[in-house]
């Protein structure tokens, strides 16, 4: 989800059979042949923009604040205010890596898995109990859907397979569900429901063509239904053929289907894939850019974010005899920020129970995808700290040595450990274990139920003390992705390297942990901007500079630091007794909840 920050000529396509918006492309005049590229990733509380050259080196970005709404499970955005944030953005990065116009080659977005209503017209429709307009977006965390995803579970349709064995409350088909049966006018008036980055992308063009990686990770889209009819360097349309029509008639939303699926996506597209004309003339004017340039099929932020970065691997770091296929396959990505994604792609379809996917071509054209995530981990680390006695005292402390929060607390603990003389700073964490699922346990459990668990509370409220409960929370963020990993390949998986990017991927403590915990080694990449270099490569294959998405990632993508676990026997035998005990704090909290329910009988 939202990353933290401490701080050639265009190709026409064959018209289809379906209605134009007022936004709608027109043939491109003057297209440019510039040289850099141009990506766009809208996160949860900003939208940012970057340029990269070819060689994925970034060359200036900016980035603009969104605004949200938040009230209990429900969570909301504006589209209109986005829009405006992404022009913002987008004049603001050219301005900064002095880039004209007619510089910029193509374009691709990014976007949280939100979920976006709009009419006939393209203006918004509510998806608030308040009845704003401007409040038409469901936020990706949003889980005011819970019950609904809960009957959709119960039926067991076939599609649920394909993500983990049921649906998430983050995901569309609930969402969509809770809207029809409480916001009826609402219901009624919307023509489009659309994923964050394909409306970006639609806003753009005008082309309401969707992405498979939206539709398959978020919608239940079997993209697979693809398989040996499409390629990715195939570049027509797809008609959209994997929507499962008796599953949404099953869970009550029949009506999607209907009118040859047009709410939902009549046609779908690889990722990078371009889009009617480019950029119409008046989204061009809005964003300071060429009608005409070149704009890529989207993909979700954290997809993004594992383009950006999944071939970024050191020569010393690579296995001279696997296969380019076989060694892309033992990677996972972790894209870290308000929430965790982890990412891993295989030749082969692997279910595994609790994990999202398997999604044909969601990522990387071709290849299964296999998506794990934790729901709240950037926002933990936040929540920890902010709501503890000291937080106030430790930020004074911080802007007056002008460093973060957390550079703060890194430093404390080595403090910390050298004035108890330790034998390893994790060891500090002895008597504190965190279960990190204050926001659900979204992989490899798959319990949107499950709450967070701190053992070993006392009274101290000191500035060390809340160091000692940051470092336990980034402990039991990293057993949880252990888990996921062990969960992976004890389905079919083969992982045995990792690669960190987002916000939280800048915190050395974080990363090596994380390295010690799962016993594996963590490469960082050269530019921070992993999503956004990803977001750019689908500009640059829509402008026809590579020949798909897997060849634009080996040109773009650039290995940085390599991080490797600690060598020290005891740090493995302390994180194994810690991960114990990790596992064991759900098994009491199903214990704990079953006791209550049949006391509540």
């Amino acid at each position: 989800k939202r990353i933290r920050s401490n701080r050639s000529p265009n190709t026409r396509r064959r018209p289809r059979p379906r209605g134009r918006s007022p936004l709608a492309p027109v043939a491109a005049g003057s297209m440019s042949h510039g040289g850099v590229f141009l990506g766009v990733d809208v996160g949860t509380g900003s939208a940012r923009a970057g340029i990269f050259d070819e060689k994925g080196k970034l060359l200036g970005s900016a980035s603009s604040p969104i605004q949200i709404w938040k009230e209990k499970d429900c969570i909301e955005q504006s589209s209109t205010d986005i829009w405006l944030a992404v022009c913002t953005a987008v004049k603001s990065a050219c301005s900064l890596a002095n880039v004209a116009a007619e510089d910029v080659a193509g374009l691709g977005f990014a976007a949280t898995c939100s979920l976006v209503a709009v009419d006939a017209d393209g203006s918004p429709v509510s998806v608030s109990w308040s009845a704003d307009a401007r409040r038409n977006i469901i936020v990706w965390m949003d889980h005011r859907a819970v019950d609904q995803a809960d009957r959709i579970n119960a039926r067991n349709s076939p599609v649920l397979q394909y993500c983990g064995g049921g649906v998430s409350p983050e995901m569309q088909a609930p969402k969509l569900l809770w809207v029809k049966e409480n916001l009826q006018e609402s219901w009624s008036m919307a023509c489009r429901w659309m994923d964050l980055s394909d409306w970006l992308a639609y806003r753009a063009t005008g082309d309401d063509t969707r992405s498979l990686c939206t539709t398959v990770c978020k919608w239940t889209y079997l993209g697979h239904a693809h398989m040996g009819q499409w390629r990715e360097l195939d570049s027509r349309d797809m008609e959209a053929c994997g929507w499962d029509e008796v599953f949404w008639e099953e869970i009550g939303l029949g009506d999607l289907v209907e009118g040859n699926r047009a709410k939902i996506g009549r046609s779908v597209a690889f990722p990078g894939h371009a889009l009617g004309s480019g950029l119409t003339p008046t989204s061009a004017k809005e964003l300071g850019l060429l009608p005409g340039t070149p704009v890529g099929t989207s993909l979700i932020d954290a997809h993004a974010g594992g383009v950006g970065v999944m071939e970024s691997v050191p020569e010393a770091e690579s296995k001279a005899d696997l296969s380019d296929e076989e060694a892309i396959c033992r990677r996972m990505v972790l894209v870290c920020g308000t929430s965790t994604c982890h990412m891993a792609v295989s030749k082969n379809k692997l279910f595994i129970p609790g994990v999202w996917g398997p999604f044909w071509s969601a990522m990387i054209p071709e290849y299964w995808l296999t998506e794990g995530g934790q729901s709240a981990t950037g926002a933990l680390l936040d929540y920890i700290v902010e709501n503890h006695a000291a937080a106030p005292l430790l930020a004074n402390h911080a802007a007056s040595q002008s460093v973060s929060i957390f550079e703060l607390l890194n430093k404390i603990l080595l403090s910390m450990a050298h004035e108890q003389n330790i034998p390893f700073l994790s060891a500090l964490s002895q008597d504190t274990h965190v279960l990190p699922d204050f926001h659900g346990n979204r992989s490899p459990v798959a319990d949107p139920k499950s709450k967070g668990v701190i053992c070993g509370l006392t009274l101290d409220t000191s500035e060390k003390y809340l160091a000692l409960l940051y470092l336990a929370t980034i402990q039991g963020i990293a057993y949880g992705t252990r888990h996921i990993v062990e969960h992976c390949n004890a389905h079919g998986h083969k992982i045995d390297t990792l690669l960190a990017c987002g916000g939280l991927a800048k915190n050395s403590l974080y990363i090596q942990e994380h390295a010690d915990i799962i016993g594996c080694p963590i490469i960082l990449p050269r530019e921070n901007e992993s999503v956004l270099l990803g977001a750019s490569v689908l500009g640059a294959v829509a402008a026809k500079k590579f020949s798909g998405i897997h060849d634009a990632m080996k040109s773009m993508n650039a290995a940085g630091k390599v991080v490797h676990p600690s060598s020290d026997p005891r740090v493995k035998k302390y994180h194994d007794a810690k991960y114990k005990i990790f596992r064991s704090l759900y098994e009491q909290q199903l214990s704990h909840r079953s006791t209550m329910a049949q006391a509540l009988q």
